[in-house]
């Protein structure tokens, strides 16, 4: 398996998000790693530079990521 690297400059941490983008409608998706139709056309984001994503006045930016939601601890008796 190929983890993927930010795609900002001199950021070393691991990509959790992939940023695609499409300036016909004026509209960035994120989404979770694989979950994107074409890799190609996709940049890897850490999870900090995913989180703090600003896109251009006029544009959507749509946060298509799974989330993960902690499991409750089991309760032992």
């Amino acid at each position: 398996m190929d983890i993927r690297q930010c795609a900002r400059p001199a950021c070393p941490a691991s990509a959790t998000a992939t940023m695609t983008y499409h300036y016909a409608s004026r509209t960035v998706w994120l989404d979770s790693p694989g979950d994107e139709p074409d890799a190609s056309a996709a940049w890897g984001l850490c999870a900090t530079h995913a989180g703090s994503l600003k896109v251009p006045v006029g544009w959507a930016c749509e946060d298509r990521r799974t989330p993960i939601i902690p499991l409750r601890p089991s309760i032992a008796v």
